[in-house]
């Protein structure tokens, strides 16, 4: 399912995966099977993503219930759309990516490279790509609608939205990824950085939007964990690999997908889902 069409329902916005419809006073999201890669939506959709990345969402929104209230209304979604859609409330947003690191890769390693911080936070020296940090640390990031997210300082945020919600804020990130990455490490997989999106409903901040999918983190397999290099991932491996190999030049249109690479990357997806949950989609 590459887009959805529903009569009867105004859409409010489609995205880069998902499709959100408006209700009244909810919204309807639903995760299609679109991929981007290099910040554009490919040709070739990955097979059931969409369900994963939902199951995967409602998963943790179980498992933190405890820590955080979240947006979910119900699953009892239109037919053709069941697994891959639910409805939430209609929260006001913060513009801000709540981003929490556990270890040094991808933008935060070329960041480390080159000013031996992260995001303007102080590391040791002579850390190795893909090391875990001393400890979890946020770092925020603005959202962008296209291209990649801005990281910015504490001190923004705090500019932003007050001293009393942004601490808040990092407060709920750093303690749902230590949450989440203990569990997650105990079923073998790694989570090395993810981001969250919080709003506020009836007076208080809730968790929303996907929740620790293998689009909005990182997660590596445990038991081929070696520092000092780039890991293997439960995500978008296969796509980069492929588009590297015919050497795009990343400007539109964004190319098809052989159907292996789509086949095998939807098999990492539903193999972190099984990971994590012991149940399969």
């Amino acid at each position: 399912m590459l887009e959805t069409d529903l009569p009867g329902y105004k859409l409010r916005a489609r995205g880069k995966v998902r499709d959100i419809y408006e209700d009244h006073d909810r919204l309807l999201i639903v995760a299609t099977d679109r991929i981007s890669a290099f910040d554009y939506i490919l040709a070739t959709g990955i097979p059931d993503k969409g369900r994963v990345l939902t199951q995967m969402t409602l998963f943790w929104l179980d498992f933190l219930k405890d820590v955080v209230p979240n947006h979910l209304l119900s699953t009892g979604v239109p037919r053709g759309l069941e697994g891959r859609s639910m409805w939430v409330k209609k929260a006001r947003m913060f513009d801000v990516e709540c981003v929490a690191r556990g270890y040094l890769s991808g933008s935060g390693w070329k960041d480390y490279k080159a000013t031996g911080s992260l995001c303007a936070i102080p590391l040791p020296a002579g850390l190795r790509e893909s090391d875990r940090l001393p400890e979890p640390i946020f770092t925020p990031a603005t959202k962008a609608q296209s291209g990649h997210d801005e990281n910015i300082s504490f001190e923004t945020v705090v500019n932003m939205i007050g001293m009393e919600t942004a601490t808040r804020l990092r407060d709920l990130t750093l303690t749902i990824y230590n949450k989440a990455s203990d569990y997650a490490r105990s079923r073998g997989i790694i989570i090395a950085d993810t981001k969250f999106e919080f709003g506020v409903f009836a007076g208080e901040i809730i968790l929303a939007d996907e929740v620790l999918t293998p689009d909005s983190s990182r997660f590596w397999p445990l038991e081929t964990y070696s520092p000092g290099g780039a890991q293997p991932s439960y995500d978008k491996q296969f796509v980069r690999d492929y588009l590297e190999s015919i050497q795009w030049n990343k400007q539109p249109p964004a190319p098809a997908l052989p159907e292996d690479v789509a086949r095998r990357t939807s098999e990492k997806y539903k193999d972190a889902y099984r990971t994590l949950t012991g149940k399969s989609i």
